[in-house]
């Protein structure tokens, strides 16, 4: 179905709870979110930084995690042109999203009185067994790309100095924790990266202590390079970890002795994907979340669909044990002929919920009109969801935009919202996606910001079905970027 375009409104002003980083007292910001879209926004940060190397006021590339009534949002704040940005923000709610408190990661950048000239590529966690939220990035200066790791034992509310997790020529770490008690590995922490200095050569890293110190790194059983990974835990302590191949397919690997090892990687999926327009900085990157049960769905950008692959779809696919998967189907946003472009999905799973009762959320940008130029294309938020793990979706909703190009920081490899945003469900709730959303800048000042649903947004069926599985079209698909910093 096609996206309605709807008419202007503004959205009602809202206050949020702001923790600067040298206090613990909050004040209040009021704010009116941009217009021209169908859902009441909460703004959840704002860059604050004046240093000469970055575009400001920028922020981008946000990742969520939440567990119980806890949301931890964490992004890049004042995108560097060249790579990474000004510092690390973090945005935490403890009361299910109805407020926010906010800051910035002391210990990286010189805004937080650390030794790295930029940070990027922030990924949060939580550790249900010692009680700790994780936030890891990329600590970047002339002589490394570093993995660090930042902890908070308040609830996210403030966060010490990182931990250097690993150090070399890094790319694309993400992170995440196993929180089931009856787990043989209950309370480990798992850390992927790949070196981008060695071919993308992918590894892992594994805590048990909470983040506090971190085990050898390890290669998958296979030697695999790429990028991208967002590893998960299923109930019975396994890991998987699909990620983004150098071959253009969605792979993964997983461990079934809590990180000792990890075996060698399968197909997931071959890609076929369009290249967004305007210059846009987008890639086939996967979003990966598990159900209740340990069924794992990752979701990318993919033309399959469509007739000479002119725009994407977001495509999903299920993992069918440890080591299949499902072949990928279309999540029908809006019909094949559309001239829609659908691109950098964020996909969330209700974990207190699986299989054909497995509540799915699904945040994406998109483009009304996929052929368009850098002055033409008109980047827009949209959100569907699923009942039933995806058989069935929702009437798409628009979230924010839209935006014109012009309104986002540059970078060596495109015009940046993020290489990938993020979509986090509550148990038994709603669905909360924290995204940037931008309004004309003030001279070249811009006005990127982090934005959260207000109340976050409902998870409901639909009778909008899944498409049928084809043979993939045609395929635009290049080479893999060796770097995403």
């Amino acid at each position: 179905m096609q996206l309605p375009v709807r008419p202007a409104r503004r959205r009602p002003v809202r206050a949020i709870a702001i923790a600067v980083p040298t206090a613990v007292a909050a004040v209040l910001l009021t704010t009116a979110a941009p217009a021209h879209a169908n859902v009441a926004l909460t703004q959840v940060s704002a860059d604050p930084y004046t240093d000469a190397q970055a575009q400001h006021r920028s922020e981008v590339e946000p990742d969520t995690f939440s567990f119980g009534n806890t949301i931890v949002s964490a992004f890049q704040v004042g995108r560097v042109s060249g790579g990474g940005s000004s510092n690390i923000g973090f945005s935490t709610s403890t009361d299910s999203g109805a407020t926010w408190t906010r800051g910035f990661l002391p210990g990286i950048t010189a805004n937080g009185g650390g030794p790295y000239g930029q940070a990027s590529d922030a990924a949060v966690a939580y550790d249900a067994r010692h009680n700790v939220w994780l936030i890891s990035s990329l600590g970047i200066r002339s002589s490394s790309v570093d993995v660090l790791t930042s902890r908070s034992t308040d609830g996210g509310r403030t966060w010490g100095n990182p931990v250097t997790t690993a150090t070399g020529s890094l790319d694309k770490n993400w992170i995440v924790c196993d929180n089931t008690p009856s787990s043989p590995f209950y309370g480990n922490c798992y850390t992927e990266y790949d070196i981008s200095g060695s071919g993308d050569a992918l590894r892992m890293k594994a805590s048990s202590d909470g983040g506090a110190t971190w085990g050898p790194a390890r290669a998958t059983g296979d030697s695999a390079t790429g990028l991208g990974g967002q590893p998960v835990v299923r109930p019975n302590g396994t890991v998987i970890v699909p990620y983004l191949s150098l071959a253009n397919q969605i792979r993964s690997f997983r461990s079934v002795d809590g990180g000792a090892s990890w075996r060698s990687t399968v197909l997931v999926s071959s890609i076929s994907h369009h290249t967004a327009a305007g210059g846009l900085r987008e890639e086939a990157l996967p979003t990966a979340e598990i159900d209740g049960a340990g069924t794992v769905y990752v979701a990318w950008a993919d033309c399959r669909f469509r007739s000479g692959c002119a725009s994407n779809d977001i495509v999903l696919a299920k993992s069918t044990s440890e080591t299949t998967w499902a072949a990928p189907t279309r999540v029908p946003i809006d019909a094949v002929t559309s001239t829609v472009d659908h691109f950098a999905p964020g996909v969330g799973v209700d974990p207190s919920s699986s299989g054909a009762s497995a509540r799915v959320a699904l945040t994406y940008y998109f483009y009304p009109t996929a052929n368009c130029s850098a002055s033409t294309c008109q980047l827009n938020v949209g959100y569907v969801s699923s009942v039933n793990g995806g058989t069935s979706w929702s009437t798409a909703t628009q979230i924010a935009g839209p935006m014109n190009l012009s309104w986002i920081p540059n970078t060596s490899q495109g015009r940046m919202f993020g290489d990938y945003i993020s979509t986090s469900v509550r148990a038994g709730g709603n669905a909360y996606p924290v995204v940037p959303v931008g309004r004309a800048p003030s001279g070249s000042t811009f006005d990127l910001a982090m934005y959260a649903p207000t109340g976050g947004l409902t998870i409901t069926g639909g009778t909008v079905r899944s498409a049928a599985t084809p043979t993939p079209l045609v395929t635009d698909a290049g080479p893999v970027p060796q770097s995403l910093n």
